[in-house]
């Protein structure tokens, strides 16, 4: 049913590592770097899935995922939308280990930690939670729990 392959609109970028004597820094995003013109994060969470654990594979209808990987997880994502150049293609990104991925609206997106240990996924999405206050329909459409979904990590 799907096409392996690259999907269009996703943008993947490698997290700098800066070091020294003390520790490290990582930079998560920059509003002159941005990587996507007019994304504007107006939220964020971190995550921690234990080994083996998928999360997902779910798709948001307005809302843009701004992820920061900090641990081996295979990320899987599948065009849905209609009229986009690579629908129906599906692209799994493996050992995305500080790696930032911006995942558009109508991209169904899951992901599995692939290591031994607890590992870490940061969020800047560009819509809030449920919308301000938290009173309106959560922007997500979730397939995890459907046994007839073609969405399969």
């Amino acid at each position: 049913m799907f096409t392996n392959g690259e999907i269009d609109g996703i943008i993947i970028k490698k997290l700098e590592l800066f070091s020294d004597s003390r520790g490290w820094l990582m930079e998560l995003f920059r509003e002159d770097n941005n990587l996507k013109h007019g994304f504007d994060p107006v939220m964020s969470y971190i995550s921690v899935t234990k080994p083996s654990v998928a999360r997902g594979p779910h798709e948001h209808i307005e809302q843009t995922d701004y992820f920061c990987f900090l641990g081996n997880f295979n990320l899987y994502l599948w065009d849905n939308r209609k009229g986009s150049p690579t629908y129906n293609n599906k692209q799994i990104i493996e050992n995305t280990d500080r790696l930032i991925v911006i995942v558009p609206p109508g991209i169904v997106h899951a992901y599995k930690n692939m290591g031994q240990e607890d590992a870490m996924v940061l969020n800047f999405p560009d819509r809030l939670y449920a919308g301000r206050g938290k009173k309106e329909k959560v922007d997500e459409v979730r397939y995890e729990d459907d046994p007839e979904s073609p969405f399969k990590v």
